[in-house]
Parts: C-alpha cells; sequence; structure tokens
C-alpha cells in the first residue's frame, strides 16, 4: 500500500514542495493546519507528516515544536532545507498603490515585515491558513497575496520581484513519523528537547555534557513551560551519529540529569 504524507496545504504550498521532496514516492494529503496534519499521522491516517521548525528569517516555528515535543511517539527521521522566495500575486494589471487587502500565512507577513511597512502601509492584512490558500482570496483588484514564486494561476501576475526581507530566505523542514522503530540506524544530526532542573548554572551544565563528549551544538532553542511560570523547554540539535556509543552515552548522561527529556529524533 502506498505511503501517505500529511502536510499544511492546499498543494502548491510551502509544504507541499517539502513533502515531495521529503517523501517523493508518498500520497499528498493536504491538510489546512500543522495540527491536522500531526492528528492525521497520530490517526494513522498517513504513515508520516511534514512540518516547518525552523526558518532563517524568523527564527523556530513555535508551534510545530511544541507539537513535536508534546507527543512522546513522534520523532524526526529526515530533514530538507528549502529556499524560500516570496512574491506579491494580484490580479493582472494591479499597481502595489492599489492594494487594500493582503492575504497570506503569518510566516509570510512577519518575513516581509519590511517591504509591507515600505510599500504597503495601506494595506489591511488578512491572515490564512497557508500561503497558497490566499490565492483563492484575491477576487478583485484591491486584494493581494504573498505566494511562492512557483505559483501559477490564471489571471493573476506577480508585482515585482522577491518581497522578503532578506533574498538568502531558507526554511528547515523535518519529516515525522510514529514510532521509535522509524528512527534511522545513523545520522549526521540528533535532536532533543529537555528541562533543566531548577538549580544555578542548570543550563550550563547541560551543555557540559555536550562539550565532554565532544559534540557541537548546532542549534538551540527555548519555550516556555505552560503552567509553570519561570521554567523553560530547551530544543538542542548536535552533529552526532545515533549509532555511536559516545552519542548514547551522552543523551544517556542527559537523560539523567535533565527533566522531561525527550529525544525529538536524529537525520
Amino acid at each position: 500500500m502506498r505511503e501517505r504524507v500529511s502536510y499544511l496545504g492546499p498543494e502548491g504550498s510551502y509544504s507541499s514542495l517539502a513533502a515531495k521532496m521529503l517523501a517523493p514516492k508518498a500520497e499528498q494529503v493536504a491538510c489546512r493546519s500543522f495540527y491536522a496534519a500531526v492528528e492525521a499521522l497520530l490517526a494513522g491516517e498517513v504513515g508520516c507528516a511534514v512540518l516547518p521548525v525552523e526558518n532563517t528569517l524568523q527564527g523556530a516555528v513555535t508551534q510545530n515544536l511544541d507539537l513535536l515535543y508534546s507527543h512522546a511517539d513522534l520523532y524526526a527521521v529526515c530533514e530538507y532545507v528549502l529556499k524560500i522566495e516570496h512574491r506579491l500575486i494580484a490580479k493582472e494589471g494591479t499597481q502595489l498603490s492599489q492594494v487594500r487587502r493582503l492575504y497570506s500565512h503569518e510566516q509570510a507577513i512577519l518575513q516581509c515585515g519590511r517591504f509591507i511597512s515600505n510599500f504597503l502601509p495601506q494595506a489591511e492584512i488578512v491572515y490564512t491558513d497557508s500561503t497558497m490558500q490566499s490565492v483563492s482570496r484575491i477576487r478583485e483588484a484591491g486584494d493581494a497575496g504573498i505566494v511562492g514564486s512557483h505559483v501559477c494561476a490564471p489571471g493573476l501576475a506577480f508585482v515585482g520581484e522577491n518581497i522578503a526581507d532578506e533574498p538568502k530566505n531558507f526554511t528547515h523542514f523535518l519529516l515525522i513519523k510514529k514510532g521509535k522503530e522509524h528512527l534511522p540506524a545513523s545520522s549526521e544530526y540528533v535532536y532533543f528537547a529537555a528541562t533543566c532542573p531548577h538549580e544555578p548554572g542548570a543550563l550550563l551544565k547541560m551543555l557540559q555534557i555536550l562539550s565532554v563528549y565532544d559534540l557541537n551544538m548546532t542549534k538551540i532553542e527555548s519555550r516556555p513551560i505552560k503552567n509553570s511560570p519561570g521554567e523553560y523547554c530547551f530544543f538542542i540539535e548536535f552533529k552526532g551519529d545515533i549509532a555511536a556509543k559516545y552519542v548514547r552515552f551522552a543523551l544517556d548522561r542527559l537523560s539523567e540529569y535533565t527533566k522531561n527529556f525527550k529525544l525529538l529524533g536524529c537525520y
């Protein structure tokens, strides 16, 4: 039976492009939200899900970090970095000065904040579930959307070139599966989350475990713990082969020292 992969749709969204790269043989299942994509995986309706977890302009996609952390049986098994190029799309012949409503996903709006402030200060911003969904909202000359440069739609045209705040804009996607048995036997990176004990120097002590085993940390994010003011969960990626004994020893020590430790995946 052909595997199915869920992602934030509709077809043509950045997540759908990442899904084609991460699960090229899988049947694509478009979902209205990241939450729905994960729920489909948990319910067994799909075999894997694709989630963006970090953007080079806006940082972590915190909603998806929380989703990955909060479900004990979900693991990242593969990664893909997608180059993002945001373009303004509107009805053919529309000028910037005519735009009165701007539709797009919140992340795209944030990543184009400087352009919007400088050239579209008059526009009402309307958030959509995905960048691709904004296409269906364009009905009048005053409507516009922010979409990827790969998007084509009859009667619509791009207004100008790349409008992102920075031309080098990348989003880090992870392929998520249910069950630890899906983790690869070897890896280049390991990803985990943990809460430090409430004591002086706790974060330093956690990071020193990585240092003792000569493991190079490549990413760290912090998230406040719900219903526990002043406590944070740290999401940490380091370079290492999950098959190596010293990596497993390091993970064991991290698990013993920290609270609520979770291996998020390896890839």
